[in-house]
């Protein structure tokens, strides 16, 4: 029989520590990120003859780095945990502690990419259409980190490749890598037909619309946040990713018919 003792999570998240300063696996993972994003997306401007030059992809890396956090801290306040936060105002600031949706990091992200737009004067659908395939990328190796800090778990489960997490009873589903595995999906089915001739627009709804439906998917294994539950007998990522979906279908027909 399958010995699921072999699956007890005890990956401690700090690689070095030095005093109270800590270098943590997810840290670098997220470093890790935004340096493959500036190579890729240096190879793609090149390659699209977009008029950016290194200093310009840096300074785009900062402005979706900054609408990322500010983004994804502001939603996950408002829509996923708003009384605790109203009661504990000065916990808003610590998002070393967690608390950040990937829906608010996306919001955050466009707004940033269309201030870079703006103030580069360069089109925000040629800028929008390579970054999000460095995005994919980053969102997966997120999602490792996430499994390495224990956090954001899956559901009560018996499948062999179950795991116990150390802060949840039972064996759960290892969420965090299904939903690395789908950011990967979409990284590979974005980086194939990047070349090929598409409408202005239309690899970023892509990407918006194949995030959402695996998203929702995924769903379905991974725990709900404790404060909200259920809605109508769907999460609260299900919800969001319904309303991502719908709106990506639109935007990836309006911008297909424009170019015909």
């Amino acid at each position: 029989m399958f010995d699921k003792k072999m699956f007890i999570h005890s990956i401690d998240p700090v690689l070095l520590s030095i005093g109270p300063f800590e270098i943590r696996y997810y840290g670098l993972l997220f470093v890790l990120s935004f340096v493959m994003a500036y190579f890729i997306l240096n190879h793609l401007a090149k390659k699209k003859e977009l008029s950016l030059k290194k200093d310009d992809i840096a300074d785009l890396l900062l402005y979706v780095i900054a609408g990322i956090i500010l983004g994804a801290r502001i939603f996950y306040v408002f829509a996923y945990n708003l009384p605790y936060y109203l009661d504990n105002p000065f916990e808003i600031i610590a998002v070393w502690r967690g608390g950040l949706s990937f829906h608010g990091a996306l919001i955050g992200a466009v707004i940033a990419v269309f201030c870079f737009c703006r103030r580069k004067k360069v089109d925000f659908y040629e800028i929008a259409d390579i970054s999000v395939i460095p995005a994919a990328l980053g969102l997966a190796l997120g999602r490792l980190g996430n499994f390495i800090n224990g956090e954001l778990y899956g559901r009560i489960t018996e499948v062999p490749w179950a795991v116990k997490f150390p802060d949840a009873h039972g064996f759960r589903h290892p969420s965090q890598i299904y939903e690395s595995f789908k950011n990967l999906l979409i990284f590979f089915a974005l980086w194939t037909i990047r070349d090929k001739k598409l409408p202005k627009g239309f690899l970023f709804w892509l990407f918006v619309v194949m995030y959402s439906a695996l998203r929702f998917v995924v769903e379905f294994f991974r725990q709900p946040d404790e404060q909200i539950g259920f809605i109508a007998g769907l999460t609260m990522g299900q919800m969001l990713s319904i309303i991502m979906f719908a709106i990506g279908i639109f935007f990836i027909y309006k911008v297909t018919r424009k170019s015909h």
